[in-house]
């Protein structure tokens, strides 16, 4: 059986006979994963390995697990800060802001691994701007070279565990008011002005290493009426053909209040993949899900699959948590989390 198109959620901390129909249909390739899923670790291996035994190849178990706001597995993990704070230390020390930058991002994604997590969907790559109260300090910095630094430091991280990276929200969320997760956000800049700014990160990182980048739910009304995950024209013409990226491309979540510009889930996803999209997030909407599967019967795509083997991480170093190199990270991150006053802090973390 091949992998689908289509990365759903599951309902509780354990798969139930509806999770594990849908989790078999054709057109599904990859579950994603919420703080409702998770209890403490060893409940969380057993979840990943149950859907890793449910296919072959083995679906990609994905989650949002970047630092700070959000982090969706809380006990039994290392708090990794908001990225905004890696950029503050960037101001004053930016070898050092570089270190911590791969070093958390060693732990985040080795421990991730450790558990049967494939993949987090990190780093954010959105510059920074007072106006997006949404991506806020998820965002590295206002300057863009200082997020290109951050950025390509952290997939090092990722990457020297074993885990891929997937940047997001192309072409840039950082300079809109709205949340797309409740409304329909508009940027009335030039391509020009996008380019001069938001477009720096993805374009340099892309040209380092980059596996996967997600959309934006944001219409960029002046180069297209359509929101840029519907977009031929940001994602063939702008990240495929000038910035000649040959990864996956990943819808923004198609239940979001900012993916409802086309219609229903089925309009939702045919309008995503004849755009260009790999794969289409639905979560948090099953019946909206059970739409997309059934829109999609008989869809194929081989160059989806070719680039959807790459995201399966590979397995965690045996005995990591007592390796010194475990350690001394984990050491190095509690006394940055020390300083910033995180280090047992609730407040780090949104559902």
């Amino acid at each position: 059986m091949t992998l689908g198109p289509v990365m759903l959620d599951i309902a509780g901390t354990a798969l139930d006979e509806a999770d594990r129909k849908r989790l078999c249909h054709p057109q599904v390739g990859g579950v994603i994963l919420f703080s409702r899923n998770y209890q403490n670790p060893d409940q969380l291996a057993q979840l990943c390995q149950e859907i890793h035994a449910l296919r072959d190849p083995r679906l990609v178990v994905a989650v949002d697990h970047e630092g700070g706001r959000v982090q969706r597995f809380r006990d039994g993990f290392q708090a990794i800060p908001a990225m905004g704070h890696l950029g503050d230390l960037y101001d004053d020390e930016p070898q050092q802001a570089i270190h911590c930058a791969e070093t958390f991002a060693w732990v985040m994604a080795s421990e991730l691994l450790n558990y049967g997590v494939d993949l987090s969907f990190a780093p954010v790559l959105d510059v920074a701007n007072p106006i997006s109260s949404v991506i806020g300090d998820r965002a590295f910095h206002k300057n863009p070279e200082t997020v290109c630094h951050l950025a390509n430091a952290w997939i090092r991280g990722m990457r020297r565990a074993g885990m891929e990276a997937v940047g997001k929200h192309f072409p840039g969320h950082g300079s809109v008011e709205g949340d797309s997760h409740h409304v329909m956000p508009f940027d009335r800049r030039s391509f020009a002005e996008i380019e001069a700014l938001d477009l720096i990160p993805f374009r340099r990182v892309i040209a380092t290493h980059l596996t996967g980048i997600m959309m934006a739910h944001v219409i960029y009304e002046q180069l297209d009426q359509r929101a840029a995950g519907y977009s031929g024209y940001w994602i063939e013409t702008v990240l495929r053909g000038q910035l000649e990226f040959e990864g996956v491309v990943f819808s923004d979540d198609l239940s979001m209040s900012g993916a409802e510009s086309v219609g229903g889930y089925a309009e939702r996803a045919r309008a995503s993949l004849d755009a260009g999209c790999d794969i289409l997030l639905v979560c948090n909407n099953p019946d909206g899900a059970d739409e997309v599967l059934q829109s999609l019967q008989g869809y194929s795509s081989p160059t989806t699959q070719i680039r959807m083997i790459r995201l399966h991480g590979q397995p965690a170093e045996p005995g990591l948590f007592e390796s010194r190199q475990w350690q001394n990270a984990c050491n190095e991150l509690s006394v940055f989390n020390h300083r910033l006053g995180l280090a047992s802090s609730g407040d780090l973390f949104e559902q």
